[in-house]
Order: structure tokens, then C-alpha cells, then sequence
């Protein structure tokens, strides 16, 4: 964790009622969820019954060249993943999705979320003699899925009876060599929507907008704890474990989401322009100009500037082409990718006090860069807000926010990481604010990350690295593996 938060990834998957190239549809969707999980990527087809997948590390297209997409052929269903790992390691035996074959058939699997008992399941599953071949939890879920099968009389059933030993965030999207399942955990912690295409087939993704980059239509969201099984026989609905408290992640409409999806009926771009109105009710201050950082900044400093009547100006130009700030291997290397990828531009700032909109806070660090590089350009004062309360306590639920000793805010009071980052005033979103940024059907949000109060109850003595599983091997590979990112 270097200073941004992460989310572990994106799922989707499709259903066509006639053989097609459905690897390309998942491939669109995919790059459409790239902002979700840039780590690694993987795409499997289900053709008659018979399950091909390649996955790899890097991004969508550095992995899928026109060759192996071409290699997983015509199908008429698959599944696709992008991930960004809070939960094992950075390695290709964790790219998804993965691909189970057991008496019961083929399975495959693409999870986003973190399971919050997923090391207590393991050990279980250990020492009735399962044995595991990556380091997330993922693998975890198939084996309880796979396990209840054995005496399920179909997959979805299977999948009915293992979600009481799931506790935590999980939104999947499961193939079986006839049926795609959809499955949103009781709590709906992490986004699921359905969509369906011009010629009849039926989508499943993390977020709206993957729908949108294929032509689907958007249909709905999935609710909280339901199972959508799409087969021969058409749609349908599985609601046993619907019912509990709703409790969407609120940093989806912060930060994570795309702001042209829509989650649970309530637009992320509208969230994020309410968050920018509420801190300028919560904290004003004179001022020039508002700008925004990009990306997730940008419609809360529009939002704010509109609230307060600052004009709102473009700050900073984006270099797109550079790779993740969080990937540099020491701090100076990250502190050098910042200012590439971030380049500020003088004409909007120079001579002028400045109103500086991010979504977040973790360490500081790339916030007093920022303003480091503001101050350069000739701004003469930056006073920098927040569009979400601050981070005090860890998630469980699929974000890299792991302990409170890498968390500014559990150290500092906000004058001093104030003065710490160098800026003349410092406010953070309220958490009455950040509640009711999003008008969802559910009305529901999980906001653990700020309150220390969770909507499941948490195993108690979780280690640091929460849900970190060791591959049982020698030091040097090890080394080798943790290195594999950066070959």
C-alpha cells in the first residue's frame, strides 16, 4: 500500500445462446474494468463443456495479444477477471479466473471481495486434506463450493449451501460446463450488475460501464445475498440468503467505481459531485480556483465548486501512459512517478490560492508531493479537502487498508498531517457527509474503514497481513515470485 487505496479487481462474465466469440466480448469488458485490478487478468470459454482459460500478469493487453485470444476460440459462455491483490501474493498461480476440474464437472471461477474467515476455512480444508496451489482466498471459496457439490444436486444448490461458511465480501461469477452464476454475498459489499446484449445474451460485471463497452443493456443490480443462474431454460433467481443488512462499500462512489456506472440505482458520478457540495458546506475557505486530482477528484472538485462559487479550473494533466505509482519498488522511484505522471498546470494556479480536491488520505506522502508541485507552479496557498472522512481502521472486504500503522490519520491529528503535507488547510469529509452522498435502493454502506465498526463480526487476532497465505517453498523462490511483477 503506497499512499492510494486499491481494489482487488473486476469480474464478468457472458451467456449466448448461439456459439460465438464471446473471449472478444469479455476482452471489451475487461478493458472497460481494467481501473479495477491492473496486476493481472485472465479470460476462460466455455466451449460444449470444455473450459479454456490463459491468464498472466499485466494489463489486459499486454496479456491478450490477438493469438491466444484467438486461441481460446468460439464458446457460448465466459468468464473474465481483472485483479489487483489485496489478498496473495503478486504471481501467476493467483491470476484469475480459476479453473476447477473435479467429478463433478468443470468449474470456473472469478471472485471480487476478500473473505474475512478465508484463513480459518484453509487451515479446515488442510487438514481434511485439501491442498492448495495459490495464495488467495479465492481458491478457498472453490474448494467450499466444489465441496458442497459432492452432495448437491446441481451447482447452484452447491452454491446455496456454501454461502453460510463464506463471511466477507464476495461478488462472483461462476461457469459451469451448461450454466453462469452470478452471486452477490448477503451484505452486496462489493457491485454485481446483469445486462443483456441486442442478440439475446445475458451479462454479469462488476460495474455498469462493462456492459456499456460491449452494447449490453443494462437490466439491474443484483441484490444483496441473491444467485442469478442464467442456462437452457432462460434467467432466474435463487433469494434464500436476501434479507440481511445491506452494506455496499461507500469508497465504490468515492473512488473505485467508474463515475459513468451506476451502483445499486445511485450514479457515481452524482456521489462524487455531492461529496465535492458537502465539503464546501463543511469546510469553506477562500480561495481562487478549485481543481481536482485526477481521476476520482475531479467531479468533487466540480461539486465543490459549484456549492462554493469558486471557479473551478484543470489543475493537473495526466500522463496515461505511465504505470501505477504503487508498483515502484523504492519510495524516491515512487515520489519520480508522480511527478511523471502528474504534470500541474501553471496557467490555472500560478499567483492564486488554490482548493485542492483528492478522494483520500493513506500515508501522506503523494499528497505532499502534490502540493509540493502546486507550490512550484506559483500557487500561493493550497488548502486541500478530502471527499471522504479519514482513514482510521483496517477493511476485510477487499481494499489493501491492513493495519493502522500505515494509516497518517491513526497518527496524526489533521492539523499536523496539515503541516506534514505542507498545506494551509486541511478538511475532511464528514461522515454524515460521506452516508449521504449516494441515494441507494438499499440504503445501506459499509464504513468500517473510518468508524471501526464492521456489518459482520471480524475473527478476532487476524495477523497484519490478514489473509496472506504462504506457497509452501524455498526462500529464493519465493524471492523469485515476489519479483515476478517486475519482469
Amino acid at each position: 500500500m503506497f499512499d492510494q487505496i486499491h481494489e482487488e479487481c473486476g469480474v464478468f462474465g457472458i451467456r449466448s445462446p448461439i456459439r460465438c466469440d464471446v473471449a472478444a466480448s469479455a476482452y471489451y469488458a475487461l478493458y472497460a474494468l481494467q481501473h479495477r485490478g491492473q496486476e493481472s487478468c485472465g479470460i476462460a470459454v466455455n466451449d460444449r463443456g470444455i473450459i479454456k482459460c490463459h491468464a498472466d500478469l499485466g494489463l489486459v493487453p499486454e496479456v491478450f495479444t490477438e493469438r491466444n485470444l484467438g486461441a481460446l476460440g468460439l464458446g457460448s459462455m465466459a468468464v473474465g477477471h481483472t485483479r489487483y491483490s489485496t489478498t496473495g501474493a503478486v504471481s501467476r498461480v493467483n491470476c484469475q479466473p480459476l479453473v476447477v476440474r473435479h467429478v463433478k464437472g468443470p468449474m470456473a471461477l472469478a471472485h471480487n471481495g476478500n473473505i474475512a474467515n478465508a484463513a480459518l476455512l484453509k487451515r479446515e480444508l488442510e487438514l481434511s486434506g485439501a491442498i492448495f496451489h495459490t495464495t488467495n482466498d479465492s481458491e478457498v471459496i472453490s474448494y467450499i463450493i466444489t465441496q458442497a457439490r459432492l452432495a448437491a444436486p446441481s451447482i447452484e444448490k452447491a452454491i446455496e449451501n456454501a454461502m453460510p461458511r463464506l463471511e466477507g465480501a464476495y461478488s462472483l461469477v461462476i461457469m459451469s460446463p451448461r450454466k453462469l452464476i452470478a452471486v452477490r454475498d448477503p451484505h452486496g459489499f462489493r457491485p454485481l450488475c446483469m445486462g443483456m446484449t441486442e442478440d439475446g445474451a445475458v451479462v454479469f460485471a462488476s460495474e455498469s460501464c462493462a456492459l456499456d463497452s460491449i452494447g449490453a443493456a443494462f437490466i439491474r443490480d443484483l441484490e444483496a445475498g441473491e444467485i442469478v443462474v442464467a442456462d437452457d431454460g432462460g434467467v432466474r433467481s435463487i433469494k434464500t440468503h436476501c434479507g440481511q443488512e445491506h452494506a455496499v462499500c461507500v469508497f465504490e462512489y468515492v473512488y473505485f467505481a467508474r463515475p459513468d456506472s451506476v451502483i445499486d440505482g445511485a450514479s457515481v458520478h452524482r456521489a462524487r459531485l455531492k461529496a465535492g457540495e458537502l465539503l464546501a458546506k463543511e469546510h469553506p475557505v477562500e480561495a481562487d480556483v478549485v481543481v481536482g486530482v485526477p481521476d476520482s477528484g475531479l467531479d468533487a472538485a466540480l461539486g465543490y465548486s459549484r456549492a462554493s462559487g469558486i471557479p473551478y479550473g484543470v489543475g493537473f494533466i495526466k500522463n496515461r501512459y505511465i504505470g501505477r505509482t504503487f508498483i515502484q519498488p523504492t519510495q524516491g522511484a515512487r515520489e519520480d512517478a508522480v511527478r511523471i505522471k502528474l504534470n500541474v498546470l501553471a496557467d490555472t494556479v500560478k499567483g492564486k490560492r488554490v482548493i485542492l480536491i483528492d478522494d483520500s488520505i493513506v500515508r501522506g506522502t503523494t499528497s505532499a508531493n502534490i502540493i509540493k508541485m502546486l507550490r512550484r507552479a506559483g500557487a500561493t496557498e493550497v488548502h486541500m479537502r478530502i471527499s471522504c472522512p479519514p482513514f482510521t481502521n483496517p477493511c476485510y472486504f477487499g481494499t489493501d487498508i491492513d493495519s493502522k500503522d500505515k494509516l497518517i490519520a491513526c497518527q496524526m491529528t489533521t492539523g499536523e498531517i496539515a503541516r506534514k503535507i505542507s498545506a494551509d488547510s486541511l478538511g475532511y469529509l464528514s461522515l454524515e457527509g460521506v452516508r449521504s452522498i449516494a441515494d441507494t435502493r438499499q440504503h445501506g454502506f459499509c464504513v468500517g474503514c473510518f468508524t471501526g465498526e464492521y456489518p459482520i463480526r471480524i475473527p478476532e487476532n487476524l495477523p497484519l497481513d490478514k489473509f496472506q497465505f504462504e506457497l509452501p517453498m524455498g526462500s529464493e523462490c519465493k524471492k523469485r515470485a515476489r519479483q515476478t511483477v517486475m519482469e
